[in-house]
């Protein structure tokens, strides 16, 4: 945690709470319960006693002065002491492990039951081999050079209940995931195969919609098989059935998920919360495969599940046994991936890596930059960007107060060129696809707030008064809509409805690709603008040209993982707007988030 933690009012509270329902309360539970409930809102799962050790604590309320926590060590045995605090197993608001992790018990429960529930679906699975085989060499023929990671994903997928299938941008994620749906679909026979689709977002969804809907048609599939290809994706709420204004979901233990195959795509944006829940709602033998990339910003909310599920990123060797059986099927595997005596975990024959991109070649500046800022290389990325090598890279050091407004509204209008132009809707909303601003802040200079209003102006964006959209006002929904059909990160675009004469809001229906639906702007659940987005919101989306804006000092905010999010939102060309010392201390710093769930999976 960082040096000084500042406390709300809400840590206060819950604090104070927890004090009062203490036999024997004392400051050293105080300290630790605030900072608990500071940990959780900053998406940690858990507070670590022996980092928060020894370091400043601000209040909320003006007039107390900053405290100090103990010594790891007193600290733990004054906590452990405490009627409020128990073991893992005990029902007890706090929950102090062997590991001094300390716990609100929903969090603590949430973990358990994700990483059992992991452990538990890590099995093998019967498979017709000759089938596989015949298979595998029609979707991946051989290839001269060794392994195809997508076949060793696809070998995994059908021979194991549960699997990870991780890579970064352009590796062949959905690809590979239509190829292993026609390839369990000929396992299944004429039994059937229930299968279930699932993103975090409805915008998340409806790519992997159409990227499994063109992957498919690639693939040649007989008319029968062709049928039987699942053509719906679902947020992952919707999947769950959530229930409005009651926080739960219809789908759970007692009343699981009709599947026998559930895949989900963006894990990396999928909370510990939501995570043990979509789990808790699957039957014990229906296969799981989750896709996403184990590099990118975890969830807003707390956990960092698929980086914990992926070892963070260490490879796991298979098994001795397994190995054999992916290398009769793949051909030989590389020498690292060689299996230890004992394998660190079941997960080790269910986790896959993509290691070649399809979309950046050996010479792509956004490939190249995306390895180093995963390797913490800020000094070589900032070298890089200067050096105007790569024709997809540009750097502008950040103009000052001053000229900043002039520099981005050019910026704005080039970028947006297309957006501004266009005259229907399907056209704005191909446009918005081909450009957009992101910046790691919401509030502040340079944070989305201010950019949003900076590129409306310069594209000449007027609102009539008292209302909050306008003629091309693009718009991100921020919540989820049942009712509606609309999800948290929806985009639309507010132009003409050729119907009614009036502005409508247009957005991509997931029914049909290129298809719209349309909706008065005043039913609109609440939204945001969305010509400029935090790097967070942009997770799930890809877009032609990037323009990163990069505040002038540091901030908790960033780091390698979100420059690595927003560099690989990029197709075609990246430029980063920033001042060398930031963009080099933000790559160099990797957001480590409390969390006992990759102990619980690895070991």
């Amino acid at each position: 945690m960082a040096d000084v933690v500042h406390l709300t009012p809400l840590d206060h509270h819950f604090a104070d709470f927890i004090a009062r329902l203490d036999s024997s309360p004392c400051q050293e539970l105080w300290l630790a319960a605030a900072l608990a409930s500071a940990a959780t809102g900053r998406g940690h799962v858990c507070l670590d006693l022996a980092t928060a050790a020894e370091g400043e604590v601000q209040p909320s309320r003006p007039a107390v002065h900053p405290l100090r926590t103990p010594p790891a060590r007193q600290w733990r045995s004054a906590v452990a002491a405490c009627t409020t605090v128990g073991r893992p197993g005990d029902y007890t608001p706090l929950v102090l492990d062997d590991s001094d992790r300390l716990y609100l018990h929903r969090s603590w429960d949430h973990e358990r039951s994700a990483a059992d529930s992991l452990l538990s679906r890590c099995a093998p699975v019967p498979v017709d081999e000759t089938l596989l085989r015949a298979g595998l060499d029609r979707y991946f023929p051989p290839k001269t050079e060794a392994p195809d990671w997508q076949r060793v994903a696809a070998t995994v997928s059908l021979t194991r209940r549960f699997t990870v299938i991780s890579g970064g941008p352009g590796t062949g994620k959905t690809a590979t995931v239509a190829r292993i749906l026609a390839l369990l679909l000929e396992q299944s026979g004429e039994h059937g195969l229930a299968v279930a689709l699932a993103a975090p977002t409805g915008k998340a969804a409806l790519r992997l919609r159409h990227s499994i809907t063109r992957a498919t048609e690639q693939l040649g599939l007989e008319a029968s098989l062709r049928e039987r290809m699942p053509d719906q994706v679902l947020t992952i709420h919707r999947l769950l059935g959530a229930i409005s204004g009651r926080g739960s979901f219809r789908h759970d233990r007692a009343n699981p998920l009709p599947c026998d195959l559930l895949v989900v795509d963006e894990v990396s944006m999928v909370d510990l919360p939501l995570m043990a829940r979509l789990l808790e709602a699957l039957s014990p033998d229906c296969r799981l495969i989750l896709l996403g990339d184990r590099d990118q910003l975890a969830s807003v909310e707390a956990g960092a599940v698929l980086a914990d599920i992926c070892n963070h990123g260490t490879p796991p060797p298979f098994s001795a046994g397994f190995r054999r059986q992916v290398e009769e099927l793949c051909g030989p595997l590389p020498g690292e991936t060689a299996p230890t005596a004992d394998p660190p975990s079941p997960l080790s024959d269910s986790v896959v890596h993509l290691r070649t991109s399809y979309r950046f070649g050996a010479d792509s500046g956004i490939g190249i930059l995306s390895r180093l800022i995963n390797a913490g290389q800020g000094a070589a990325c900032l070298d890089l960007l200067q050096s105007g090598r790569c024709e997809d890279l540009a750097w502008q050091p950040l103009p000052d107060a001053a000229g900043f407004a002039a520099a981005f509204s050019n910026a704005v209008r080039r970028g947006y060129d297309g957006y501004s132009d266009a005259v229907t809707p399907q056209a704005a909303l191909e446009a918005l696809e081909r450009f957009r601003v992101l910046s790691p802040h919401r509030a502040g200079p340079w944070g989305v707030d201010d950019l949003n209003r900076l590129a409306e102006a310069a594209l000449g964006l007027r609102r009539a008064e008292g209302l909050p959209w306008c003629r091309l006002q693009a718009l991100m929904v921020t919540t989820n809509n049942y009712e509606l059909g609309l999800f948290n990160g929806d985009t639309a675009v507010v132009l003409d409805d050729p119907e009614s004469g009036r502005l409508a809001a247009f957005f991509p229906a997931p029914e049909e690709e290129g298809s719209l639906r349309r909706l008065s702007p005043l039913r609109l659940p609440p939204w945001e603008p969305a010509l400029a987005l935090t790097v967070h919101k942009s997770q799930g989306s890809e877009f032609d040209h990037v323009l990163l804006v990069l505040p002038d000092r540091m901030s908790e905010t960033l780091s390698r993982e979100l420059i690595y999010t927003a560099v690989t939102r990029a197709r075609q060309r990246v430029e980063i707007w920033g001042s060398a010392e930031v963009l080099r201390a933000a790559v160099e710093r990797r957001i480590e988030r409390s969390s006992g769930l990759r102990d619980r999976l690895w070991g």
